[in-house]
């Protein structure tokens, strides 16, 4: 039988009771540690030589120093210990800044209680477990995007664009092109349509996003 030990780092009571009432039912799981911060964590690990941690369930919004930033020092006290992030943020910045600190998994508070201790297990086991949500993120941000030849404007749409953003009006992008303002109109109704934007503003914003 498995004998996982478990250490749990939340300052939300009800989350935390809840926690820690379930999982101390299992018999292959062991809750060493409880705490409320990331600080009171390794001020108690610190009083043991060598504290069995398998698993820490690890929260990002908590008093003092955020479950973000008490990654890297918890690895440096527990090198071997695997971080499993238990959380309401799903934003793509913190997804991956856990993942890129040494979480290994990332977990929604909205996960059932038996989705959470299947996960404990996974990780144990050598796997990976992410929520649903959140692994559909990650996914889609490590997806290669395919660009279409028909997305990318031409050399003249290019310099009416760069017209709209030195802030022309259609007549003088017209004269500085020797074309006619309809063609102009034509040229922005096309652009419009293959940037899947709907006004000039829309334009300068993708226009700068492009040169940054």
């Amino acid at each position: 039988m498995e004998n996982i030990h478990l250490a749990i780092v939340e300052d939300d009571i009800l989350i935390k009771e809840s926690l820690e009432s379930y999982l101390s039912e299992s018999k292959s799981i062991k809750i060493t540690f409880i705490a409320n911060s990331v600080e009171d964590f390794l001020k108690a690990t610190n009083v043991i030589q060598k504290p069995e941690i398998d698993i820490v369930l690890l929260d990002i919004g908590l008093p003092g120093m955020s479950g973000l930033e008490g990654i890297r020092p918890i690895k440096e006290k527990l090198p071997r210990a695997n971080i499993i992030m238990l959380t309401t943020y799903e934003e793509d910045d913190k997804i991956f800044k856990a993942l890129c600190a040494g979480a290994v998994s990332y977990i929604s508070k909205r996960t059932s209680l038996t989705k959470i201790e299947e996960a404990i297990h996974t990780i144990y086991r050598g796997g990976s477990y992410m929520s649903p949500s959140i692994a559909r993120k990650v996914i889609s941000y490590f997806a290669p995007t395919i660009e279409k030849e028909e997305s990318k404007l031409t050399l003249r749409q290019e310099q009416i664009a760069q017209g709209i953003m030195d802030g022309l009006s259609y007549k003088m992008i017209a004269e500085r092109y020797q074309i006619s303002i309809d063609t102009v109109r034509d040229h922005i109704k096309k652009i419009y349509l293959i940037l899947n934007i709907h006004s000039k503003a829309e334009l300068i914003k993708r226009m700068h996003q492009k040169t940054e």
